[in-house]
């Protein structure tokens, strides 16, 4: 298969407004960022609300609104809604969106994990936060756990269904992969799945190769051929593992949600020049990026 589907991750719930200025934080922003990727070659964007006065995570049906609208005012990509929202937000504030806003796409976090934040501020050495409740947000997070239960899943995966929105898996580790064995076989979740391989959080799996190749061979024996699976990476190894999937056959995430490098140094002015970028690897390759429609073809998704 020589389409792949690019999905730009545009704003997130990890990075926050000090950190870059370049992060989108309004609706606008978030909207425009999302439609330059499109047009960079990006087939799903994986939208994140934020407030827009003081650019925190926030599960706003408003704001979620007004992003999906002028996204498909511009263009028609696949539109992957985040259900994870932000670390430590109420898990029925995260689900809200899907029988909200019925998207195509929606993240499906596929277990809980630890999801430790908390060295970015020493690493990074930020003296001036913009907003007081940074900081706050990243410390927390070292005695936090990312929450997804087994009845939370279920109860997700009951409201994917009534809403016929498809889920993208995260899998932040291996088990999580056994996670979702068990909601198909109650019945839950129908095949093929499509997974998204997050690699490279302080509390996940590490972001190397080997790692990758367990989870993609792990997939294997448990689905079988019946599942799509994508890949996206943390910070630095962003475009390595994306080049890595790439290779074994997957698709391929890119964005400032998970990296607000374009190289070694050199902040990424927009998710659109992360997609440049993946799209010119791509084609030296040889592999091309999937239209939207050609997205949903290989997604399984009902055409537009």
């Amino acid at each position: 298969m020589t389409k792949r589907i690019v999905t730009a991750a545009v704003t997130g719930g990890i990075h926050t407004p000090t950190m870059s200025p370049f992060l989108p934080i309004t609706p606008e922003q978030i909207a425009n960022d999302a439609i330059k990727a499109h047009e960079a070659g990006a087939a799903v964007v994986h939208i994140h609300a934020r407030d827009p006065h003081t650019g925190k995570p926030c599960a706003d049906m408003d704001v979620y609104a007004e992003i999906f609208d002028r996204i498909r005012s511009a263009c028609d990509p696949v539109i992957c809604a985040t259900t994870g929202g932000a670390i430590g937000m109420p898990v029925a504030e995260r689900i809200k969106v899907v029988p909200t806003h019925y998207p195509e796409l929606a993240s499906f976090n596929a277990g809980s994990v630890n999801f430790g934040l908390f060295e970015i501020p020493e690493r990074l050495k930020i003296d001036e936060w913009r907003f007081d409740w940074e900081k706050t947000y990243l410390y927390a997070t070292k005695d936090l756990v990312y929450t997804n239960t087994f009845a939370s899943l279920e109860e997700f995966a009951r409201l994917f269904t009534e809403s016929g929105t498809k889920p993208e898996a995260e899998v932040f580790d291996s088990g999580m992969i056994n996670n979702l064995a068990y909601l198909i076989q109650k019945g839950l979740l129908k095949t093929p799945l499509y997974l998204q391989f997050v690699m490279g959080i302080l509390g996940g799996i590490p972001a190397t190769i080997e790692s990758l190749m367990f989870l993609a061979q792990t997939a294997q024996r448990t689905f079988g051929n019946d599942f799509q699976w994508s890949v996206c990476a943390a910070g630095r190894f962003q475009m390595p593992m994306c080049v890595a999937g790439l290779l074994m056959g997957g698709h391929v995430r890119v964005g400032l949600e998970d990296s607000l490098l374009l190289e070694r140094g050199v902040p990424a002015k927009s998710s659109a020049e992360q997609v440049e970028k993946i799209v010119r690897i791509m084609g030296e390759l040889g592999y091309e990026p999937a239209s939207p429609d050609e997205a949903r073809d290989i997604l399984g998704l009902p055409p537009r």
